[in-house]
C-alpha cells in the first residue's frame, strides 16, 4: 500500500485510509526500535534536510533521530525567522539546498502555508513539521498512535481538547484527524481561546466547563497557551486561567472515572497541568514522545517510495 499524496503537507490533504497506513508502519517501526540495534537500512542513501526556520527542540530531535535510525543522509539547517520569512527568500534558499540533490524536506516555519508553497515549487517530498498556526500532522499522528495503543481503537473514543485551542495547530490536525477516524471530539477552552467558527467547520462540541469535559471524556489532550502567539490580552492572568482551566490531582481524582492525560509539551507546569498529574500513572505523555519518533520513521518511509523499492 501507499500514500494518496506525495507531500505530508498536513492532516486535511489525507485519507483515513493513509491514517492507518501511516500508524500501522509505525507500529512496526516501533517493534525495530526495542531491538538492541535499533536502525534499519530503509533510507540508506535518500538525503534529507530538516530545514527549521522556528525554534524547536522535540520535533527536531525526533526528525533527526528517526531518520538516523532509517539510516538516511541528514543535514540540518535552522534559520531565525527574522531572517528568511517567505516568498522569494524562502524559494531562494531552498534552491540553494536542493543544488546539492536533496530527497525530501522536513520543514517547521512560523508563516502558515509556507511548506504548501514549497510542495509546488520544488521536486523534493516536503513533510511540514508545524507551519504558523495551521497544522502539525506528525503530532497529531503521534497522538492518535498513543490513543489507540491505550484504548484499542481510536473510533468512539471521547476526547476533550483542552485549552488555546486558537492560537494551536496541533488542535488543528488533531480535530482534522479525529474527526476521519471516528473518535468523538469536545474542545474546552475560555470563550477567548477557542475561534467562533470552530463548532461549524469541525462538527464539535464546545465547552467552556473544564469540570463537564473532563466527566465526559475517555482522554484529554491539554495544550499549552502560547502567549508567544498572543497579539492581545485573552485572559486576566495566568493564575486566573489555571484555577479555571488547569488540572490538578485533586480534580483528577474527583472525576467518576479514571482518564488518559495527554499534552503535546512543552508543559507549562503549574498552568495548564500540575507536575503530579503529568507525572502520573494517567499520563501518557511520555509514551507521546516516544511514539513520536516511529511515527516520524513511517512518515518519511512511506513518503520515499522505498517501500516498493
Amino acid at each position: 500500500m501507499t500514500l494518496s499524496t506525495r507531500h505530508l503537507l498536513g492532516i486535511k490533504d489525507l485519507t483515513a485510509q493513509d491514517i492507518s497506513l501511516i500508524l500501522q508502519t509505525a507500529q512496526e517501526f516501533k517493534e525495530v526500535l526495542q531491538r538492541p540495534i535499533k536502525k534499519v537500512p530503509s533510507l540508506r542513501d535518500v538525503t534529507i534536510v530538516n530545514l527549521f526556520f522556528e525554534n524547536s527542540t522535540r520535533t527536531r530531535i525526533s526528525f533527526e533521530l528517526a531518520e538516523k535510525r532509517l539510516s538516511a543522509d541528514t543535514v540540518n539547517f535552522t534559520a531565525s525567522g527574522s531572517s528568511v520569512s517567505k516568498g522569494e527568500t524562502l524559494l531562494d534558499t531552498v534552491n540553494n539546498i536542493l543544488s546539492m540533490k536533496v530527497d525530501m524536506v522536513v520543514m517547521r516555519h512560523s508563516a502558515s502555508g509556507a511548506p504548501h508553497f514549497l510542495a509546488k515549487h520544488i521536486p523534493a517530498a516536503i513533510i511540514n513539521a508545524g507551519d504558523g498556526i495551521n497544522e502539525h500532522p506528525t503530532q497529531a499522528l503521534l497522538d492518535a498512535l498513543s490513543i489507540k495503543e491505550k484504548h484499542g481503537t481510536l473510533e468512539g473514543v471521547k476526547v476533550a481538547i483542552i485549552g488555546d485551542i486558537m492560537h494551536s495547530r496541533v488542535a488543528q490536525s488533531n480535530l482534522y484527524l479525529l474527526n476521519k477516524m471516528g473518535a468523538e471530539v469536545v474542545v474546552c477552552g475560555p470563550p477567548t481561546l477557542i475561534p467562533k467558527h470552530l463548532s461549524e467547520a469541525f462538527g464539535v462540541r464546545v465547552e467552556y466547563n473544564l469540570r463537564k469535559a473532563l466527566e465526559w471524556c475517555d482522554v484529554a489532550n491539554v495544550l499549552r497557551i502560547q502567549l508567544e502567539r498572543q497579539n492581545e490580552v485573552l485572559f486576566s492572568s495566568l493564575r486566573e486561567y489555571n484555577l479555571a482551566y488547569g488540572i490538578s490531582r485533586r480534580l483528577l481524582d474527583s472525576l467518576p472515572k479514571p482518564i488518559t492525560i495527554m499534552h503535546p509539551g512543552p508543559i507549562n507546569r503549574g498552568v495548564e497541568l500540575d507536575s503530579d498529574v503529568a507525572n502520573s500513572d494517567q499520563s501518557i505523555i511520555l509514551q507521546q514522545v516516544e511514539n513520536g519518533v516511529a511515527v516520524r520513521m513511517a512518515a518519511l518511509y512511506l513518503l520515499s517510495n522505498r517501500q516498493n523499492a
